[in-house]
């Protein structure tokens, strides 16, 4: 008696379970960025505009350490869905503390307002990295189709980075912030149901890990004294700032732990080429990964500004009225992610067809981080005419938004596969690590930057800002060839 074998279910000629990551996603980055859009707005308006009336310096700190802190968590978070969850329950429950944060942001109250970022940090942990986990999952065979599937989903996340700051921003900006830090919430939420709908075509990728008791006691053992570490780190921290020991700023908070994170990143790097038991190959490669490493940070903290510097640049110093109406200054949130899915099938399909005659990664990583630097010597231009009248033309931050898309499309896809190719098979996970270290490190100082707009000339802080880019873009290029020779081969 024969079988007959009932074909799965696609979405688009993928596995069904892609639409459902793929809108879970989509409403966690329009939850993400629509927030994100509104945050430093919100914390640098006056009360009388029911704002926190804090300085750029500390609002830029803030956002530091918050846009920072998802990238760090990151880390924790994949580790627990590995050793003890699983990635279905890790996101679900990652999107339910996103949810709660976003809610907690929307009551008026200062101790709810550093709970919620909190708790959006968390969450972020929990659910970022585990969705691409089984979106990976879902294609065992690898390959192109792979590929396409990981493109598509990359759509998903753009879609919900352009729409976010539109809703959030005209509710927060127009009528009430904590409206727009609400309907951050209500998105999450959308993502949640439409995820359990879909929870059915996960088919068996991202179940709980199958491990021994054992193995499971001991990774709660390392999960709670890490919890622990953590908060006795944090209490004294707060003890010795209460009682006047150490009276730090959270600006100096910020700049240390950025400072921290950089000793540390070098530490480990010399721990790895001293003690790893590497030979001389993957020493090289190491080397580079570090190159890599300072590259990914540095640009980074220029193109994160677009929440932060540029964000205020907007409202303060860009004039947006259109017919007679104008639009809120974090609808310019939008610019990026709408050239991002204009632009991506453009260079995807320019590579392609470059093939052995594409840039190597150095190069692409120069291009990058100049395109960074010509960016933010347009908005040093467009600075240059704010001194009277109702603001410079919006189109000072569209051109730049442009230029930083494409120097993004240049390096950033591009990055995480250099990691893979290039570390040791059993320092894959940790090199991963260091590269979403970077991440971090960049977003954190593209908050402290970005806390300078008062303090500093705005055409002298966007042109440091440009000739560090393009200054790190040219040693890139530079020292392209000597890297690829200390490869050996093509990279």
């Amino acid at each position: 008696m024969s079988s007959v074998t009932v074909p799965e279910k696609t979405w688009l000629g993928h596995p069904r379970g892609l639409s459902t990551l793929f809108f879970t996603e989509l409403w966690e980055r329009f939850s993400y960025y629509g927030m994100r859009g509104i945050l430093i707005l919100f914390m640098t308006n006056e009360t009388i505009n029911g704002g926190m009336a804090m300085s750029t310096v500390t609002a830029g700190a803030i956002y530091g350490l918050y846009t920072a802190a998802v990238y760090l968590v990151a880390l924790p978070g994949g580790w627990i869905a590995d050793r003890l969850m699983g990635q279905r329950r890790a996101i679900f429950t990652g999107g339910v503390i996103i949810a709660a944060g976003h809610f907690t942001l929307a009551i008026h109250a200062t101790a709810a307002f550093y709970l919620g970022l909190i708790l959006i940090v968390i969450g972020t942990g929990f659910l970022k990295p585990n969705v691409s986990a089984i979106v990976g999952g879902l294609y065992p065979e690898g390959g192109s189709r792979r590929d396409a599937g990981f493109s598509i989903f990359y759509m998903g996340i753009n879609i919900g980075a352009f729409a976010g700051p539109l809703v959030c921003g005209y509710l927060g900006e127009n009528i009430n912030w904590h409206y727009g830090f609400g309907a951050a919430g209500v998105g999450m939420v959308l993502g949640l149901i439409q995820y359990k709908i879909g929870y059915k075509y996960l088919r068996d990728v991202g179940l709980p890990p199958q491990n021994d008791t054992a193995s499971q006691s001991q990774a709660r053992r390392r999960l709670i004294g890490g919890i622990s570490s953590i908060v006795v780190i944090g209490a004294v921290l707060a003890l010795v700032r209460v009682t006047g020991l150490w009276a730090y700023t959270l600006d100096e908070f910020a700049r240390g732990l950025g400072g921290f994170v950089i000793l540390l990143a070098v530490a480990y790097f010399l721990y790895v080429l001293t003690f790893g038991k590497l030979d001389n190959a993957a020493k090289k490669r190491v080397i580079v990964i570090f190159f890599l490493f300072i590259g990914a940070a540095l640009f980074w903290s220029g193109f994160e500004q677009a929440g932060s510097s540029m964000n205020l640049f907007a409202e303060q110093l860009t004039n947006r009225v259109v017919f007679g109406f104008e639009s809120p200054a974090s609808w310019l949130q939008s610019v990026n992610p709408l050239f991002i899915i204009l632009l991506a099938p453009v260079f995807g399909w320019l590579w392609l067809v470059l093939g052995t005659r594409a840039p190597s990664i150095p190069v692409k990583f120069g291009l990058g981080l100049g395109l960074l630097g010509i960016g933010f010597l347009v908005m040093a231009w467009g600075a240059s005419f704010t001194g009277s009248g109702p603001g410079v033309s919006p189109m000072w931050l569209v051109v730049t938004y442009f230029l930083h898309t494409t120097g993004e499309l240049c390096l950033s896809p591009v990055g995480l596969s250099s990691i893979t190719k290039l570390s040791p098979k059993h320092l894959v996970g940790q090199m991963m690590g260091i590269w979403f270290m970077g991440s971090a490190l960049g977003n954190l100082f593209a908050g402290l930057i970005g806390g300078q707009f008062e303090a500093l000339p705005l055409t002298k802080l966007f042109m440091a800002v440009a000739l560090v880019a393009i200054g790190s873009g040219f040693l890139f290029l530079v020292f392209s060839k000597p890297i690829r020779k200390l490869i050996g081969g093509p990279l």
